[in-house]
C-alpha cells in the first residue's frame, strides 16, 4: 500500500502534536503537583478524590461547629461562675447580717448591697454572646429573657435547647434555657420548707431542718404552748387534716421529729407561736435575693424582731445553698459537654489527617516519576520533529 505525500505529512504532524499534548500534560502535572487534574486523567481516581473531598468538607464543618460550641459553652460556664460568685457574696452578707451583734441599721445597710447583687444577677441572666443573642433564652435568643414586672423578675424565654453537630454521630447542646438555672430552683432543704408565723412573739429560731427517706410529705404546723411563765414550753405537730402527729416538751437545740422530718430550734418560742412546714416548692433566685433584702430592710431591734429576721435569713441561706447547688450542677454538665467537644475535635482532626493522606496518595504527583516521564517525552518529541523533517526532505527530493 502506497501513502500519498499528504498522508505522510499528516502522520508526521499528528505524531508531533501527540507528543506535545503528552508533554504539556506532564508539565501541567508538575506545575500543579496533582496527578489527576480532570476525570479524563483517571476516572476511578477522580471518583475517589470527589468522595474524599466531600468527607473533608464535612469534617471541616464539624470542626467549625466544634469551635463555635466551645465558644458558646465557655461563655455559659464563665457566666455561671459569675452567678455563683454573686450568690456566694450574698451568702456572706446574710451570714454577716445574721450575727446577733448587728442592729437594724446595719442590716438595712447590708440590704442595699443585696439589692445591687440582685440587679447584677439579672444582668448575668440576660448575658448576650458575640452575635448579640441571649444565651439563657432558649430559642427566643433575640428577646430579653428576664424582665422586671410587678416587682418580680419574669422569665420570657422558652424551654428550647440549641444543639450543634460536632461529629457524624455527635450532637452537643450549646444553649441552656434560663428557667432551669434561675427559675426552677428548690427551696428549703429540697424536701420541705419551714416558715415562722409573722405574728410570733417569742425568740424561737429554726437552725436545722432534715428529711429522711421515710419523710411523709404534707402541710404540717408546729405550735408551741406555755400557758404561764412557770409552765414548761410544749409543742404539738399537726398535719394538713389537723391530726396530731407528734407532741412533747420543747428543749432548745433538741430536734423535733415527726414522720421522717427533723426540725431543730434555738431560743424560746412564746405561747401560741407556730411554724408551718410544706413541701419544698420552686422559687427563682431573684425571689430568694429579694426576700432576703426585704427581711433586712424590715429588721427591728426587739427580741421578737430579731428572731423574725434570723428565721428569714436562715431560710434565705437554705435557699441560697439550693441555688448554688443548681449552679454547680449546671457548670459540671457544661464542663462535661466541653470535654466531649474537645474529644470530638481531636477525633475529627485525626480523621481529617487520614483523609488528607489518602487524598494525597490518590491525587498527588510522584515528582521523580513525572520528571523521568517528562524527559522521555521531550526525547520523543524531538525524535518526532526530526523524523518529520527528514521525511519531508525525502518527499520533496522524490518530488523533484
Amino acid at each position: 500500500m502506497r501513502l500519498s505525500t499528504v498522508q505522510i505529512f499528516q502522520q508526521g504532524v499528528n505524531a508531533i502534536l501527540d507528543r506535545q499534548f503528552e508533554l504539556n500534560q506532564t508539565q501541567q502535572q508538575i506545575a500543579s503537583g496533582k496527578r489527576v487534574s480532570s476525570p479524563a486523567d483517571d476516572p476511578i481516581a477522580a471518583v475517589q478524590i470527589l468522595d474524599i473531598s466531600e468527607d473533608l468538607e464535612r469534617v471541616d464543618q464539624f470542626q467549625r461547629n466544634g469551635s463555635l460550641a466551645e465558644t458558646q459553652l465557655a461563655l455559659a460556664e464563665t457566666t455561671l461562675a459569675d452567678v455563683g460568685n454573686v450568690l456566694q457574696r450574698v451568702r456572706e452578707l446574710v451570714v454577716q447580717a445574721n450575727n446577733a451583734t448587728q442592729d437594724a441599721g446595719a442590716r438595712k445597710a447590708i440590704a442595699v448591697e443585696v439589692e445591687q447583687r440582685l440587679q447584677e444577677l439579672v444582668d448575668l441572666a440576660n448575658t448576650r454572646d458575640a452575635n448579640d443573642e441571649y444565651i439563657f433564652a432558649g430559642f427566643q435568643s433575640r428577646s430579653r429573657p428576664f424582665e422586671l414586672s410587678g416587682g418580680q423578675v419574669v422569665y420570657q424565654g422558652d424551654e428550647g435547647q440549641r444543639f450543634l453537630q460536632v461529629g457524624a454521630d455527635a450532637q452537643v447542646a450549646v444553649r441552656e434555657p434560663g428557667s432551669g438555672i434561675f427559675v426552677d430552683v428548690p427551696v428549703g432543704n429540697g424536701r420541705f420548707a419551714i416558715a415562722a408565723d409573722p405574728g410570733n412573739g417569742g425568740t424561737g429560731v429554726v437552725q436545722v431542718t432534715e428529711a429522711t427517706g421515710s419523710y411523709v410529705a404534707d402541710n404540717y404546723t408546729i405550735t408551741f404552748s406555755q400557758p404561764t411563765p412557770q409552765d414548761p414550753v410544749t409543742y404539738e405537730v399537726t398535719d394538713g387534716s389537723a391530726a396530731v402527729v407528734a407532741s412533747g416538751s420543747y428543749t432548745a437545740g433538741e430536734p423535733i421529729t415527726f414522720n421522717g422530718a427533723s426540725v431543730t430550734l434555738e431560743g424560746a418560742p412564746a405561747d401560741g407561736d407556730s411554724f408551718s412546714i410544706g413541701t419544698a416548692r420552686r422559687q427563682d433566685l431573684f425571689g430568694t435575693l429579694s426576700a432576703i433584702a426585704d427581711a433586712l430592710r424590715g429588721a427591728e431591734d426587739t427580741p421578737a424582731g430579731g428572731a423574725a429576721v434570723n428565721n428569714a435569713l436562715n431560710s434565705g441561706l437554705r435557699n441560697l445553698d439550693q441555688g448554688l447547688e443548681v449552679i454547680l450542677g449546671k457548670r459540671a454538665d457544661i464542663g462535661a459537654r466541653l470535654n466531649r467537644v474537645e474529644t470530638q475535635q481531636a477525633v475529627s482532626e485525626d480523621f481529617a489527617l487520614q483523609l488528607k493522606e489518602t487524598l494525597s496518595e490518590v491525587q498527588d504527583l510522584d515528582y521523580a516519576e513525572a520528571i523521568s516521564r517528562l524527559n522521555l517525552q521531550l526525547v520523543a518529541l524531538q525524535a518526532a520533529q526530526q523524523t518529520f523533517v527528514r521525511v519531508q526532505g525525502l518527499s520533496l527530493f522524490n518530488f523533484l
